[in-house]
């Protein structure tokens, strides 16, 4: 279910399905480094402006689920317009700051994003765009990232399944609904 919380700014009601903490895992591939599955946790949040902030940790997992080491980390800032046209301004640890810019499909919780700008540090690995996508499906966030460098074409180099995750206040806010159901519960299926 998609909550629209109340102190949302009115702008960002098209995004707000991203609103939460999600985790999950993917797999990681690309040439030149390690083949992996990754587990990771992505917030996305909001204070009242206009924009949403979005938050990053991936670890690489071993064969049994067990975090390993940290994979990736990123963190940003996006925004919509009128027209469904996301922006995103991201930075991430490797030591490369991008603007992504894209679209929120139309009738469903869907954005496509591709690079427009790149800017990497002396230390970055090399990088010159991507793209990615991410869906609302069935209650749980999924993305595939593609990215190019000057030796390889673009192509997908991970992907992800999340699910949100559920706080303490959320359930806490939610039993306080329950005092109009039947005492016994079963008599509410009926």
């Amino acid at each position: 279910m998609i909550e629209i919380p109340s102190d949302l700014n009115p702008d960002l009601v098209p995004l707000a399905f991203l609103l939460g903490t999600w985790e999950g895992a993917g797999v990681s591939d690309f040439p030149g480094a390690e083949k992996c599955n990754f587990g990771q946790s992505v917030t996305f949040s909001h204070d009242g402006r206009d924009f949403i902030e979005y938050v990053s940790h991936s670890w690489v997992l071993d064969g049994e689920g067990n975090k390993v080491k940290p994979l990736e980390s990123e963190s940003g800032y996006w925004r919509i317009d009128k027209d469904r046209k996301v922006e995103v301004v991201m930075v991430r640890d490797q030591g490369i700051v991008e603007i992504w810019y894209g679209e929120l499909a139309d009738q469903k919780p869907q954005i496509d994003l591709v690079t427009d700008a790149v800017a990497r540090t002396a230390v970055s690995g090399p990088y010159s765009g991507g793209k990615r996508l991410y869906g609302y499906v069935k209650s749980d966030l999924m993305w595939v990232g593609e990215k190019a460098t000057p030796e390889v074409p673009l192509r997908p180099y991970m992907s992800a399944h999340l699910k949100k995750v559920v706080t303490p206040e959320q359930v806490a806010s939610w039993a306080k609904d329950l005092g109009d159901l039947p005492d016994d519960g079963i008599a509410f299926f009926r």
